[in-house]
């Protein structure tokens, strides 16, 4: 299917992330050059690049990580590159494991393609697996990067260990002014991803409307459905419309009333919500606002959910309204209640 990627075919939540963005070569070698300082980077051409169109990922984390692969030709030499997306809240210690297991599949798979007695010959080799790791979430990363580290009594046997590394692309460990000036697709989509608050989205989209000026139009149109997915998992169901309407009717021409646009819809949300806040001081109306905006939302809220939240105090409801942007699974909602 090459760079041409069919929009109208996006189901999966993760598809209009990470994998979506990275299925295209050209933004798959902006992560390298970006944020990969390593000697080996600038030995990658672009040209000998070539998405391997299949998924490695166990059918129980299906809806919980994405991967993508490619594989280069680096001197002649064939190399494996597995990208392994977290978008997670909380880190997996057991991720370092997965991702062995993903390795040894994605070997399994090129010997199954091998001719037998091309496998058995002394000079052939398996490629090289440059495994990377893009983590989204709010908390630190804390997972050992060395595979050895997981094992018990590694430091007993040294080099007869198996190990390996992985390279950490941590989204919420760059700082906002570094992504906004590297002006270009990538940076703009970490910039997007990062946690922060209402007030300062207005605040990066003027750096976005700088990146977008500076992108390709290509580059355009690979990010706008990026685009509906941050903002529409950030704003209420009432507005994703507008957000939606706005995304798919603007051009590379039109960045500027793109942003302003933007500007405009979350301005009105801000204000909806600051007067619904001030109408309901109390206690109960404050829980009853929380419930309205978590279903506005999410659609659907449990009874459950909807008791506690109910004899939550002020200054719980308050947390969760104010963080209200940076919400994006229901199930989040724990992390506040007591």
């Amino acid at each position: 299917m090459g760079e041409e990627k069919q929009h109208s075919d996006i189901h999966n939540p993760h598809d209009t992330g990470y994998k979506y963005l990275l299925s295209f070569k050209k933004t798959f070698v902006q992560l390298l050059r970006s944020f990969v300082k390593e000697g080996w980077v600038g030995m990658i051409d672009e040209s000998t690049i070539t998405e391997v169109n299949k998924s490695y990922i166990l059918q129980d984390f299906n809806q919980k990580e994405a991967d993508v692969v490619y594989r280069v030709d680096i001197k002649g030499r064939q190399v494996i590159f597995y990208i392994l997306t977290e978008p997670q809240s909380t880190v997996d210690f057991q991720m370092p494991y997965r991702l062995l297991l993903y390795m040894v599949e994605i070997w399994r798979d090129i010997l199954r393609n091998t001719k037998q007695n091309e496998a058995e010959q002394k000079d052939f080799r398996l490629p090289a697996i440059i495994p990377l790791v893009i983590y989204n979430g709010a908390g630190n990363w804390t997972v050992k990067i060395n595979y050895k580290e997981t094992l018990s009594g590694y430091e007993l046997f040294n080099d007869y260990v198996l190990d390996f590394r992985y390279i950490l692309i941590d989204v919420n460990r760059f700082n906002k002014d570094d992504l906004a000036g590297l002006r270009n697709l990538i940076g703009t989509a970490f910039l997007l991803d990062q946690k922060y608050d209402l007030s300062e989205l207005y605040e990066r989209l003027g750096y976005v409307r700088e990146a977008l000026s500076a992108i390709a139009p290509e580059e355009f149109n690979i990010i706008k459905p990026w685009l509906m997915h941050i903002f529409t998992s950030k704003l209420g169901k009432d507005e994703r419309d507008k957000v939606e309407k706005i995304i798919n009717e603007s051009s590379i021409e039109e960045v500027d009333k793109m942003i302003s646009n933007f500007e405009r819809t979350l301005e009105e949300e801000f204000q909806k919500k600051k007067a619904e806040g001030k109408a309901e001081g109390k206690a109960e109306g404050k829980a009853e606002l929380v419930i309205r905006l978590l279903r506005k939302k999410f659609g659907t809220l449990s009874e459950d959910y909807i008791d506690r939240i109910k004899k939550q105090d002020s200054e719980v409801l308050d947390a969760i309204g104010d963080n209200i942007f940076e919400i994006s699974d229901i199930s989040q909602i724990d992390d506040y209640l007591v």
